[in-house]
């Protein structure tokens, strides 16, 4: 595969994870946004949508991996090697899930610390401001969240912090990809 197929991969990721997270809640009656966090739909034991939102989650890391390797390491070192981590800490999530207790609780705490990480690497590299506004919504709604300015589950911040770095992985690989096409 060349370059231009593997940009791909940086948008196709993320939006398996979505797709992947919004079926699993469609099909999931019981999940509450008050109550719930995301990794409450992967529950091995206690989940009927376990292997779809579980298989998302892995797939979207394989996604990433592969992105951030064959691709934006070459735009964007650092947040290519940052972004491989945080490929590998969501792939851990769905191994490790909630049936670990604390293992889950690390992995889970690592991913997002992780995606902070990343999108300060692509604010940097990249002068992208929309890399560090992604770090600071995701920042300010984990502080809202524990600092109970609002009443609502662990999946509120997750989903908020989660999407808020797509307004910068997506548009960077689709640029990638535009950019790929006229070079050829």
């Amino acid at each position: 595969m060349n370059e231009r197929i593997y940009a791909l991969f940086g948008a196709i990721g993320p939006l398996m994870a979505f797709v992947s997270i919004g079926v699993s809640i469609a099909l999931s009656p019981w999940f509450s946004w008050e109550r719930n966090a995301l990794s409450d739909l992967g529950h091995a034991v206690k989940s009927g949508v376990a292997p779809i939102f579980n298989f998302g989650l892995l797939l979207t890391g394989f996604f990433l991996t592969i992105y951030a390797i064959k691709v934006l390491k070459g735009y964007a070192r650092w947040t290519g090697y940052s972004l491989v981590i945080s490929a590998f800490t969501l792939q851990s999530v769905a191994v490790f899930d909630e049936v670990y207790g604390l293992l889950h609780l690390v992995v889970s705490i690592l991913f997002f610390v992780s995606l902070g990480v990343t999108s300060l690497f692509y604010a940097v590299e990249r002068k992208s401001y929309s890399a560090l506004a992604a770090f600071a919504i995701g920042l300010i709604s984990w502080i809202f969240y524990w600092a109970e300015f609002y009443s609502a589950g662990v999946a509120v911040p997750e989903t908020i912090s989660s999407v808020a770095v797509l307004f910068w992985i997506i548009p960077s690989a689709l640029r990638i990809y535009i950019t790929t096409c006229h070079t050829k």
